[in-house]
């Protein structure tokens, strides 16, 4: 098999599959086989993956996405599960994590957006000897779980990442927009970013069930303080009402950045309406763990020394945004 290293975190090096093009198709229902050339050093392995993301969701299917090219690279038999509902529930995860258990893979990867009330199931499985990855949400509790490592973005180092960013541009006064204040990794993104800029950040509170209310509240907040001239959005549907507010404002000197992509944030970073999108590349996050599980079953490797491997944040600006745009919906 072709293997290619490639550099995760800081300072960390994991060695995986080379891609190749996957004839795999883990559903949110059904699991799927790997298949592409060079594959098969993990043919009859089988990798379990739960998550609290449907496969049809935008984001998550670019993470899927990720479990298909490792299934293809490995030859290992991949089956990705969520909650069938379009709201997040943690008793149904719950119950598919038992069922993935009960099946005695080689491997689990998880999310953990709820460690409370996860832990438990999670440790059920580590009792019976199936080795656990978390990916995507879990950076602050996979070690005292017992998980092997961690596959995903440190909130707080990419929302300092952001804060630096927007302080090279020259902002000095930003407001942080945070749709669901509470959540600890949205809170964590508007921490850092305070961090990493240095100057005044102020977090606004808006609710994304209404748009038209956000851009209301984005605009009166610009009004308010016409100093402002940052705005750092916590995710694209929060980035939609800053544009308009922006717009509406015809302040060409307020600088706007957003966390993860869409179509629209690729568009308006392409037109120089935003000054970049922090990129979480969940396609790795899919990616990695499967690649993690079948050589650990396989060799006892894993990288990082149960250290977090951090798959973002990647910067996406006007001098990449045509690469990230020719992989929409694939990679990214």
């Amino acid at each position: 098999m072709h293997l290619r290293k490639m550099l995760v975190g800081v300072g960390l090096v994991a060695v995986f599959a080379g891609a190749c093009q996957s004839s795999a198709s883990p559903t949110a229902s059904g699991g799927a086989s790997g298949g592409g050339a060079g594959a098969g050093s993990g043919k009859g392995l089988d990798i379990e993956v739960v998550t609290h993301g449907q496969s049809s969701d935008p984001f998550w299917s670019i993470f899927v996405n990720g479990t298909k090219q490792a299934a293809a690279d490995t030859g290992a038999t991949v089956n990705y599960s969520a909650p069938s509902g379009t709201t997040f529930d943690i008793n149904q995860m719950n119950q598919l994590i038992d069922a993935a258990i009960g099946k005695k893979p080689a491997g689990l990867v998880v999310s953990i957006p709820d460690a409370k009330a996860e832990g438990p199931h999670i440790q059920n499985a580590i009792k019976a000897g199936i080795p656990v990855i978390s990916a995507n949400s879990g950076s602050d509790v996979y070690q005292s779980l017992g998980i092997l490592t961690h596959v995903g973005q440190n909130e707080e180092i990419a929302g300092e990442k952001a804060g630096a960013l927007m302080k090279a541009a020259g902002v000095t006064n930003a407001i942080c927009i945070n749709q669901e204040v509470g959540n600890a990794g949205l809170d964590a993104r508007c921490k850092g970013f305070a961090t990493g800029l240095g100057g005044k950040s102020t977090v606004l509170a808006v609710q994304l069930t209404d748009q038209s209310g956000a851009q209301q509240a984005i605009s009166g907040a610009l009004s308010a303080d016409p100093s402002i001239n940052g705005m750092m959005a916590l995710g694209p549907t929060g980035a939609a009402p800053a544009l308009k507010a922006l717009q509406a404002s015809n302040n060409t000197n307020i600088k706007l950045a957003t966390f993860d992509l869409s179509k629209d944030v690729l568009d308006a970073i392409k037109a120089g309406t935003m000054l970049f999108a922090v990129d979480q590349q969940q396609w790795l996050q899919g990616y990695l763990p499967v690649n993690f599980l079948v050589y650990y079953h396989l060799y006892g490797l894993l990288p990082g020394g149960g250290q977090p491997i951090l798959t973002g944040p990647g910067i996406v600006d006007k001098t990449n945004v045509d690469t990230v745009i020719a992989n929409t919906g694939t990679t990214r």
